[in-house]
């Protein structure tokens, strides 16, 4: 099984790439959130840190690209490898957020079936790159997946990543499996599984669910347990878990303290970063508790020396 860490936006930066790839091992590629194109600028200066080589440094990363124009597209993934190096791009067609799709970008895109097609045709024409494609079911229906899959079908995907949802369903419901069961038996293109594994357990049950499929992403269940990864590949728990889990938060938090300025911008992040990750503290609420109420730096680290 290939384990791919998903691209959560404003989550799964370089910093946070970083950190996780220091300290856990097990996955095999890591997406960047995506980069967002526009008439001047193809990769905006704020984005360079996410796909510059030595933020990804020994780490195989692709970069996501979200847009609905042939142009961009073409001129990002042109700029990714002569620039950068890079020989894939995965094209953002799950995004849910309102504001994107009511541009017709992510999975807004997949309501306008004509014009992605015309869109795929242009970029597959002279592929400078591989190109993978991340996706929902489509708009409204999980009905509307298998017309989508037959355009997909159309062309040499390096991969096709499925979120088994819908854009109105956002993260909430059941992942629909057997609408991806029958992406298993008809897709053209290797598949990859994206949607709700947080344990050991969820993967299990996809597994058996699915045999020959192989590669599988994960997001929000790496953010909660950083072991999953290697867990899934076989790891056992044990005693030292606990003080590499501690050397990840530390090595995260020194990083986000030397990039951002100021207590507010840096709790921000670490609260954020505790709202996964405190699952694994079920005991500690009253430490989380604190954690979540800190104002200052000093308050923080003393919240989470009492959760170690």
């Amino acid at each position: 099984m290939k384990l791919y860490f998903a691209p959560l936006e404003g989550i799964a930066t370089q910093i946070y790439r970083r950190a996780f790839h220091e300290c856990f091992s097990g996955i095999d590629k890591f997406y960047t959130p995506f980069l967002s194109p526009s008439e001047h600028c193809t990769i905006h200066p704020k984005e360079k840190k996410e796909v510059l080589p030595e933020n990804n440094a020994g780490m195989e990363t692709v970069p996501q690209i979200l847009t609905n124009k042939t142009e961009y597209f073409i001129r990002t993934a042109h700029e990714l490898k002569e620039a950068y190096g890079y020989e894939e791009v995965n094209l953002n067609l799950g995004c849910p957020s309102g504001t994107v799709v009511s541009k017709g970008k992510g999975a807004g895109f997949l309501a306008r079936k004509e014009e992605l097609h015309r869109f795929l045709d242009d970029i597959f024409k002279a592929p400078e790159v591989r190109i993978s494609i991340k996706t929902r079911l489509g708009m409204e229906e999980p009905e509307e997946f298998p017309s989508l899959l037959s355009i997909f079908n159309e062309y040499p995907l390096h991969e096709l990543i499925i979120h088994p949802r819908v854009k109105k369903e956002g993260y909430k419901g059941i992942p629909h499996w057997d609408v991806f069961a029958e992406a298993v038996k008809e897709s053209r293109s290797p598949l990859c599984y994206n949607g709700d594994i947080r344990t050991l357990e969820d993967y299990r049950r996809m597994r058996e669910a699915f045999p020959s499929v192989e590669r599988l992403m994960i997001g929000r269940g790496l953010l909660a347990n950083p072991l999953l990864a290697e867990q899934i590949g076989g790891s056992a728990v044990c005693p030292e878990d606990i003080p590499r889990l501690k050397g990840f938060h530390d090595k995260l938090y020194a990083a986000y303290r030397m990039e951002l300025q100021g207590d507010v911008n840096v709790l921000f992040k670490m609260k954020e970063f505790w709202v996964h990750f405190g699952t694994q503290f079920p005991e500690k609420e009253s430490s989380l508790k604190q954690i979540r109420k800190a104002s200052r730096l000093s308050a923080y680290e003393a919240a989470v020396r009492q959760i170690f």
